[in-house]
């Protein structure tokens, strides 16, 4: 299955994503910010790094870059994308995901590894997660504060659209402890973790984060 990794002016994460993509079994394709066609990939992730320069807002820019055209697309259609970290913030800033990012609570970049809890293993990139389970991803960001207003919180909260919390302190004042999201029908998930940088045990905290890829070449082999 092919998964194409968008890379924006400022992607730090884009040839992780690609290293994932490939051990989890998938044919990484790279993507970039100017292209109008998604080369006929399966699923498409937005990796995290700091398109065009943060400018504005984190992701307010990326948003109008020619390949999101068709990401917004292909999404509305079904395709699986997945943002990270500042993928996530583009997410948000397309309309594909509620909600928006803010700066860190303590006004500080965070980087750690962070406990979160799956809440969603029902997802296009959580399917081969345990609902409940506890998984331990690397966490790097300045702008991770997960912020919406209240109906649209308890509308993620009453439709299962919560994928993943943070367990123990919370690192950037995200409410209700949110990590990651998805939208009503299951195909794009957001969250600020870093998934693709625990995917060996070689680097990183462990291979907690290899489920995501796993999840997105398994259910698109099924298809």
């Amino acid at each position: 299955m092919k998964i194409g990794i968008v890379t924006f002016p400022g992607s730090l994460d884009d040839v992780d994503a690609q290293r994932a993509v490939r051990l989890a079994g998938g044919e990484p394709v790279a993507l970039w910010h100017g292209d109008h066609d998604l080369k006929g990939v399966d699923a498409v992730i937005l990796p995290g790094g700091f398109s065009y320069g943060d400018y504005l807002r984190c992701g307010a820019i990326a948003r109008f870059a020619p390949v999101m055209t068709e990401v917004v697309t292909a999404a509305q259609g079904g395709m699986p994308v997945l943002g990270i970290c500042n993928g996530f913030q583009i997410l948000c800033e397309s309309h594909l995901l509620p909600g928006a990012l803010i700066r860190n609570d303590h006004r500080t970049f965070v980087c750690r590894d962070q406990v979160l809890v799956v809440e969603n293993p029902d997802t296009a990139w959580t399917s081969d997660y345990a609902e409940g389970q506890r998984i331990t991803i690397p966490l790097k960001n300045g702008e991770g504060g997960f912020i919406a207003d209240e109906p649209t919180l308890d509308r993620l909260e009453g439709e299962g659209q919560v994928v993943f919390r943070y367990v123990g302190s919370n690192p950037n004042g995200s409410l209700r402890d949110i990590a990651g999201i998805t939208n009503e029908r299951g195909n794009v998930v957001g969250l600020m973790p870093h998934p693709e940088h625990a995917v060996e045990d070689l680097c990183g905290p462990g291979t907690d984060g290899l489920a995501f890829f796993t999840s997105a070449v398994r259910q698109l082999t099924s298809v």
